[in-house]
């Protein structure tokens, strides 16, 4: 059996929003993927009346995500954060199987063409920032990192020596490996050194702490409810 076809563990936590919650840390989904399923999830229990989703179905749902598109006028990515959202709920922590719901229309997006930026246009906009901002936008453009994945940067995720980066729990809960830029060794070097000062000062102080991913935490607080 794959490990994807694998059951899932019953749930421990009581209300419905910790168990969202708690199944998807077990699927180590990235924590604003948990964050958008649960504001989905409670966003669609208000809208109908605080009723709870295993006494509903497909009309409940359409109707639903037929307000965001009609009412909310929301953009076509919304919609379909919105529905993977409602999917997840029913597939993964109620348990039902919903086949209707891989039929719901989904509204389309318009094309548009990426906007490149040239190099005369990244250096004037980099000219504008100086110290940690500057940095931390040079290394988002020049490995391609999201904004959420540079702010969770380790020390030990950057490898001067192989000039590569570690990017842990990345979309899809999937790790890879970017490369550093040449350029950018001496400032970041620098800037780790800055921080190692800081994070002397905070713990002497008894201030010290830092986010860690899911896999690397206490074996019994991975998946754990939110308290």
């Amino acid at each position: 059996m794959k490990a994807g076809k694998l059951p899932l563990p019953p749930l421990q936590s009581a209300k419905l929003l910790d168990q969202v919650r708690e199944r998807v840390r077990y699927l180590h989904y990235s924590p604003r993927t948990e964050q958008a399923y649960v504001y989905w999830a409670r966003v669609f229990i208000r809208f109908h009346d605080r009723r709870h989703p295993a006494t509903m179905g497909g009309p409940e749902v359409e109707l639903f995500l037929s307000w965001l598109t009609n009412k909310r006028k929301v953009s076509a990515s919304t919609h379909k954060q919105a529905l993977s959202a409602l999917l997840f709920l029913y597939g993964k922590v109620l348990g039902v199987d919903l086949p209707w719901m891989s039929r719901v229309d989904r509204p389309r997006g318009p094309k548009r063409l990426p906007v490149v930026l040239s190099p005369d246009e990244l250096t004037q906009i980099f000219a504008t920032m100086e110290g940690e901002h500057r940095l931390f936008a040079q290394l988002l453009y020049g490995t391609g990192l999201r904004i959420s994945e540079g702010l969770r940067l380790r020390v030990k995720d950057v490898d001067f020596e192989r000039r590569a980066i570690v990017v842990r729990e990345g979309k899809g809960g999937k790790d890879r490996v970017v490369m550093l830029p040449l350029s950018l060794v001496p400032a970041l070097r620098a800037q780790l050194a800055r921080a190692a000062a800081l994070w002397r000062a905070d713990n002497a102080s008894g201030r010290g702490g830092v986010e860690m991913p899911e896999r690397l935490r206490h074996p019994h607080s991975a998946g754990a409810p939110r308290p």
